[in-house]
């Protein structure tokens, strides 16, 4: 089967994070995905499409795009805190969309990225994986596959957080080969040991230098983002990005390859401009490479 590519808003700088800087409106940014050939994508933030699940079906029909799939953040080690209605609420989109992979994200609790995480303790891990079970349960019963995304500055980010999901839970693995990275996984080998984890990917591109500046503090994670160093297309970074989809196929990968580069707008770009550039410099570099791989006989 051959891979199959889809992108996300967030490339157009499309965050579920308060003042996550200028927000392009989805026609503009359905078009620019559909000029550069994409026809399917994540649903996006809270917001973006309109709020009734057979409207959004309908605005991403406008561009012929598919809806693939959400990246939900929720709070799953508070006690306090229950996570299925905002579970359930992102759920009842899918059916009308066609979309079949829930990506989660187990935030902190706390705005952001950049704040310290809270330290969870036997008891909160218990929590947190049973957490994990309830959802990837409710999804299953509408059909969906629930997946964990390991992300900076939230409770799954580092090797060890990971392991954990891994020998304590069964859901599977949105494989970001950036945060993981970031966070100190080596994606290149990880890529290579679980590969029957990996139900999903989220292609980024990391630069290492830009990675130290804010391991050092010299830069927040948001700053580096702002400033357009920390991630890059596919292809000008550190990621060995065609290892990694390499093993996967070779591995008998058959999810959707999901090119992301996270963005903050500073405003809004001129008509052809901005986030499509790096967009479209990205799904060329991976055609080429996937070309490349068919040419050994690998995911044709």
């Amino acid at each position: 089967m051959a891979a199959r590519i889809a992108t996300a808003p967030i490339s157009w700088g499309v965050s579920e994070v308060p003042d996550w800087g200028f927000q392009l409106p989805p026609e503009r940014v359905l078009a620019e995905m559909r000029e550069l050939g994409f026809t399917a994508t994540e649903l996006g933030a809270q917001g973006f499409l309109p709020p009734a699940p057979a409207d959004k079906a309908a605005r991403l029909a406008e561009y012929g795009m598919k809806g693939i799939g959400s990246f939900v953040p929720v709070v799953v080690h508070d006690p306090d805190v229950d996570p299925l209605p905002r579970i359930e609420q992102e759920l009842a989109d899918y059916a009308a969309a066609g979309a079949g992979v829930l990506v989660v994200s187990t935030v902190t609790g706390i705005r952001g990225y950049d704040q310290l995480r809270p330290e969870l303790d036997a008891d909160g891990w218990r929590l947190f994986m049973r957490n994990l079970d309830r959802i990837s349960q409710r999804a299953a019963e509408q059909g969906v596959l629930a997946t964990l995304h390991p992300h900076v500055g939230t409770m799954i980010e580092t090797r060890d957080d990971i392991m954990h999901v891994i020998d304590g839970s069964a859901m599977q693995i949105c494989f970001d080969t950036g945060h993981m990275m970031i966070g100190g996984t080596d994606p290149v080998d990880f890529a290579r040991q679980y590969a029957e984890r990996i139900a999903y990917s989220h292609l980024k591109d990391v630069s290492v230098a830009a990675m130290e500046r804010v391991k050092r503090g010299e830069i927040s994670y948001f700053d580096s983002i702002v400033a357009d160093e920390l991630y890059t297309p596919l292809g000008r970074g550190d990621v060995d990005i065609t290892a990694i989809v390499k093993s996967m196929l070779s591995a008998g990968f058959d999810g959707w390859f999901v090119l992301e580069q996270d963005k903050v707008l500073h405003s809004d770009p001129a008509p052809g401009t901005g986030p499509i550039d790096d967009a479209r410099a990205s799904v060329e570099w991976l055609r080429g490479a996937l070309a490349g791989l068919e040419a050994e006989g690998i995911g044709a």
